[in-house]
């Protein structure tokens, strides 16, 4: 169980890392590219209950993290919020809450994730979320496109605005739960964040910038696993994949600037 457990875990990362870089474009695009940072955060009072409780810490952050995203949709939709504002709002409740509750000897474990086997069952959970993220974002793509850069044609098509961005919120948010396992509450967004960026930097078009986005995200966790295991064996998988990513996205600004 050992390997098998290991290699499990290193699949399921890497297919995070296609759906991260697929919904981390998006949200590049509709300017909340930084909510991933922070809704992620949403997730820490359900981790700390679990820690303090003994059960399964994904179940408490997959609880408070949607439970989150509903109320931060309810608030953009009632008072017209932006999604940032609103975001905020309930991140600020949240971090206080989460670091109240979660005891001590746990909380780094909570803020930055630890690289663990993976059952076999645990596994098909992943791959059948992650699986949900890559076809909502390549179904709903003409709509999403459509919602970001004309909102009353989107509404004269018939597509649904509210429904959407319910929807690419929950999508947004599972996209962070996967990666709590990898990364923690405190970096889970940045396999959102960064890649996009750096897509976005060498792409001019929507289809090569989602390519592109996902390739960084796969190529720094790929290079992130490979540094783990060789050359930086002291440090946890999540930072290391973090700074691997940070450092694509620098070459990423050296080649355009070339």
């Amino acid at each position: 169980m050992t390997e098998i457990g290991t290699i499990y875990g290193v699949i399921l990362a890497l297919l995070f890392a296609v759906a991260a870089g697929l919904v981390g474009s998006f949200a590049l695009m509709k300017r909340m590219i930084l909510a991933g940072d922070v809704i992620s955060h949403i997730a820490l009072p359900g981790l700390g209950l679990a820690f303090l409780l003994h059960f399964n810490p994904l179940l408490g952050g997959a609880a408070t993290l949607f439970l989150g995203t509903l109320l931060i949709w309810k608030l953009q939709k009632e008072t017209g919020l932006a999604t940032e504002v609103a975001t905020g709002v309930v991140f600020a409740g949240s971090l206080a809450i989460g670091a109240a509750l979660t005891p001590k000897e746990d909380l780094i474990e909570a803020l930055f994730g630890k690289f663990a086997q993976l059952s076999t069952g645990a596994f098909l959970i992943g791959v059948v979320a992650v699986v949900l993220i890559i076809y909502f974002v390549l179904h709903f793509k003409s709509a999403l496109v459509l919602n970001l850069f004309s909102p009353d044609l989107a509404a004269a098509t018939g597509v649904k605005l509210d429904r959407l961005n319910l929807l690419f919120l929950l999508v947004f948010s599972l996209t962070v739960l996967v990666g709590l396992r990898f990364f923690g509450a405190m970096l889970a967004g940045a396999l959102i964040m960064i890649p996009a960026a750096t897509g976005r930097r060498l792409a001019h078009d929507l289809s090569h910038f989602l390519v592109a986005s996902s390739l960084a995200s796969v190529l720094a966790v790929g290079l992130g696993f490979i540094l783990k295991a060789y050359v930086f064996r002291s440090l946890d998988l999540g930072p290391t994949i973090v700074i691997v990513s940070a450092a694509l996205f620098g070459l990423s600004l050296a080649r355009s600037a070339a």
